[in-house]
């Protein structure tokens, strides 16, 4: 293992997701002081998926309730990017292919619901039965496309949403390896600064309770002589920050995480 990058990855439920999404929500100019200053005050916390146990009184579950009411019809993923439009969800799940002359199954993109099984606040919405990426089910699933993968004949049929996988979440999430892995091999975190999922501030966070020194101060990055984001290097861990983009910064983003790619790997 020559070395690894990271890409807005949850890693420590103390921050990641819900503990640091009020911060975020404000200073983002999405909520007021006041309300984070309350929600502080009264001690309240949530966690993604209830991996924790959630502050239930009337007063938390109040302002929870308001945050979701203000941020609800931003797109969570990337807070600066507008939302799509999704589309119906078909009449029929099931595709059809044939794969070494016979005829194969399979269940065509997947719902929000399936998706994102933990954001509850979309679970009785429209939107939760919207399906996705059906032609990428499609598209996967043909037999040449099968076959330019090595994949056997005999492997089942590609599905974006497994019903057979059971995921435990567990309390300690990812930043155990870190830990294990410093000095061992080369580290990468880079985070896309929009992310109303996996936040910068949170992901800051946990990288500060590591505790590791900085060999390499805050400082910005460029592509094309534009700055495409900021970085810091701790000993055993580079953090890297990619400007205006969200949790899918390869998606939006390409050139300048090429760049970090090539930097990474120089």
């Amino acid at each position: 293992l020559q070395g690894t990058m990271v890409g807005n990855g949850a890693t420590n439920w103390s921050y990641d997701v819900w503990p640091s999404f009020p911060q975020t929500l404000k200073n983002f100019q999405i909520i007021q002081q006041d309300l984070l200053d309350d929600w502080e005050s009264e001690g309240c916390a949530a966690y993604f998926h209830n991996v924790r146990p959630a502050t239930k009184t009337p007063k938390c579950i109040a302002m929870a309730k308001r945050m979701m009411d203000l941020s609800g019809q931003l797109n969570w993923y990337d807070l600066y990017r507008h939302n799509y439009d999704l589309p119906m969800t078909p009449a029929d799940r099931m595709g059809e292919t044939v794969i070494d002359g016979k005829r194969r199954t399979y269940k065509r993109g997947m719902t929000m619901a399936e998706y994102t099984p933990f954001a509850t606040t979309i679970l009785d919405s429209d939107m939760a039965q919207a399906v996705n990426g059906d032609f990428l089910t499609d598209y996967m699933n043909r037999e040449d496309v099968r076959a330019a993968f090595n994949i056997p004949t005999d492997v089942q049929t590609w599905e974006q949403c497994s019903e057979t996988l059971d995921y435990h979440v567990q309390d300690e999430a990812s930043m155990w390896i870190y830990r294990v892995l410093q000095g061992k091999t080369r580290l990468m975190f880079y985070s896309g600064d929009t992310d109303g999922a996996i936040t910068t501030y949170g992901s800051k966070l946990w990288m500060r309770e590591l505790g590791w020194p900085i060999v390499d101060a805050w400082r910005p990055w460029y592509t094309n002589g534009q700055v495409s984001g900021y970085t810091e290097t701790y000993d055993g861990l580079q953090f890297v920050t990619v400007k205006g983009v969200g949790h899918m910064a390869p998606q939006w983003a390409r050139l300048p995480v090429t760049n970090i790619c090539l930097l990474y790997t120089s």
